[in-house]
């Protein structure tokens, strides 16, 4: 590996090692504090945490088989290919089950705490799962059943090889509209009934003006994540480029800022909001050198 091909590997390595280890300080903040681990806002910002963090591990792991030219079995790469997918489409369904925790708590504040509580928060979870692991799981399905003994062959991993036929491009880009499009209406019915509910509710002002920002905050956050569903159309058109050299380095910033940046920033950003979550995480951050804990009061 020459020097150039060597230094953006690092770089890439680092990038994920640094934001892996700020989501571990953060979750470690949430299991710091028994408030945390039973309000549904706070479980499914571990859950965000943590699948971004996974997320981050397995990019990084296939990009490095990638760079060194690494086969690994269709199987191996499957199950690789499966973490990549599902941690993918689990960041924006997760955002549209948090605005609708907001959405619930403002709008039915007497309901909230039957609606929303440790039990619905982790069904809402587990569908996430579900319905993330839906697309990928229809085309490894469907390989098992067209030529289950490719299985065993090495290959470069990508989710192109996994693919044997046209309909499953269609049915790929298709998912991924259907995730924006369903995530992007359900932060916009968030957004309007919790602004409306702040001008109706003159008591509650305080909590819907907070709940809107959150939302909003959301909102930025899927339009993070929409920059990682256009990765790989921005990939197909670098291809076009008649440089072989440039195409390398255009699709090195491609993935460096199109894919793996928005993903690491995107926790990070909500994490140093939350009044409660901010001076916990700066406390484990600086070691705990402060001499009093903070109490992390939640709002």
């Amino acid at each position: 590996m020459t020097e150039g091909p060597a230094s953006k590997l690092i770089v890439t390595i680092l990038m994920a090692l640094v934001f892996i280890f700020i989501n571990s300080i953060m979750f470690h903040a949430l299991l710091s504090k028994p408030v945390f681990r039973e309000l549904p806002r706070y479980i499914l910002f571990a859950h965000m945490l943590c699948n971004d963090s996974v997320q981050l591990l397995v990019c990084m792991t296939l990009y490095l088989m990638t760079a060194n030219l690494q086969q690994i079995p269709k199987a191996l790469c499957a199950l690789f290919l499966f973490f990549a997918t599902t941690t993918f489409n689990n960041a924006p369904l997760n955002l549209a089950v948090m605005s609708l925790e907001r959405y619930v708590a403002i709008c039915f504040p007497l309901r909230h705490s039957e609606i929303v509580n440790q039990k619905s928060a982790g069904v809402s979870i587990g569908l996430i799962w579900i319905f993330s692991s839906i697309n990928l799981g229809i085309d490894v399905i469907y390989s098992l059943m067209v030529s289950p003994v490719s299985f065993k062959d090495s290959m470069y991993c990508s989710r192109e090889r996994i693919i044997i036929s046209p309909w499953q491009i269609d049915k790929f880009q298709g998912f991924n509209y259907l995730f924006f499009v369903t995530v992007t209406a359900i932060l916009i019915f968030s957004y309007i009934n919790v602004v409306v509910a702040a001008r109706c509710a003159s008591s509650q002002k305080d909590s819907a003006k907070k709940a809107h920002k959150t939302i909003l905050l959301h909102l930025g956050q899927l339009v993070l994540c929409v920059n990682s569903f256009i990765f790989g159309t921005i990939e197909r058109a670098l291809a076009m480029t008649s440089s072989s050299r440039l195409f390398i380095d255009l699709r090195y910033m491609n993935f460096l800022f199109v894919l793996l940046l928005p993903r690491c920033l995107s926790p990070l950003i909500y994490g140093l909001r939350d009044d409660a979550v901010r001076p916990l995480f700066l406390y484990y951050v600086r070691c705990g050198y402060q001499k009093v804990k903070p109490a992390g009061t939640i709002h």
